[in-house]
């Protein structure tokens, strides 16, 4: 019975949240204001708070422009957990354009809809992300190309970062800078969440979205640490592919010490 009246509470608050403040990012969409940027970190954060994700942050947010954020990917609460902490947009695959809710949620956050598989839209593609980079919006990147199980890091896919090499021209000092950052679930209800109990608020690709959703809106109360790495100079003189494998290092350290309690004391 209190599971059903929480998953009630919850949806109730979405749909007066969202609608009340949808008016406000339709216009400022239309009309080009700044507060569409800024919008969606206040809904991303009070969502949190309905939810009970609550979000420990760790570092903090490079101060240099332009930037790539680049994540590791658990689960599609990482969006309500980034979006709560920093004035980010995000590139997200294709296919969540269409996804009912979420879709619709990340086309009014201005979300970049990327089709990896399809090279003739490429270039058109790093050329939006690049745009935004310039314009000094925080792009976000999880590099791993799906969700993971939350114990671990996957490997990144260094062709992702063609939108960096592609602002790099046009850059201050033709310099993009790239910031590490680590996203690991470590506690339910106050209490550390071991690696058997992870999948609780991990993601992976296979199981149904639907029903993981109403799990973590019944369960709820969820700790959150995210690691802002030190962010890394890209130029015209770095190796994409090395580069990428140093975030994805820094990125797996991260999450090690967060999963270890690391940032406890």
């Amino acid at each position: 019975m209190i599971a059903a009246l929480r998953i009630v509470f919850v949806l109730a608050a979405f749909l007066v949240l969202t609608l009340s403040l949808l008016p406000v990012q339709l216009l400022a969409l239309g009309f080009g204001h700044s507060v569409m940027q800024r919008l969606p970190r206040w809904w991303h954060r009070l969502m949190c708070r309905v939810i009970g994700l609550r979000v420990h942050v760790r570092g903090s947010l490079a101060l240099e422009r332009p930037l790539l954020l680049v994540a590791n990917h658990v689960s599609w609460k990482d969006i309500l957990v980034l979006g709560s902490v920093a004035d980010v947009v995000f590139i997200a695959k294709s296919e969540v354009r269409t996804w009912p809710v979420l879709g619709w949620l990340a086309r009014l956050q201005r979300s970049v809809f990327v089709e990896r598989e399809v090279r003739r839209k490429t270039g058109d593609q790093i050329s939006e992300v690049s745009s935004r980079l310039l314009a000094g919006e925080v792009v976000v990147l999880f590099a791993e190309g799906t969700t993971s199980d939350g114990n671990r890091v996957m490997p990144f896919n260094s062709s992702l970062f063609g939108a960096a090499s592609a602002a790099l021209p046009f850059a201050p000092g033709g310099v993009v800078h790239i910031q590490p950052v680590s996203i690991a679930y470590t506690g339910i209800h106050g209490m550390p969440m071991g690696r058997y109990h992870r999948p609780v608020a991990g993601w992976p690709g296979d199981v149904a979205l639907g029903p993981h959703m109403l799990r973590v809106i019944r369960d709820g109360a969820l700790d959150v640490e995210v690691v802002f790495n030190e962010a890394i100079p890209f130029d015209a003189a770095t190796d994409r592919k090395k580069t990428a494998r140093l975030v994805e290092a820094r990125v797996r350290d991260g999450l090690s010490a967060a999963l270890r309690g690391k940032f406890n004391a």
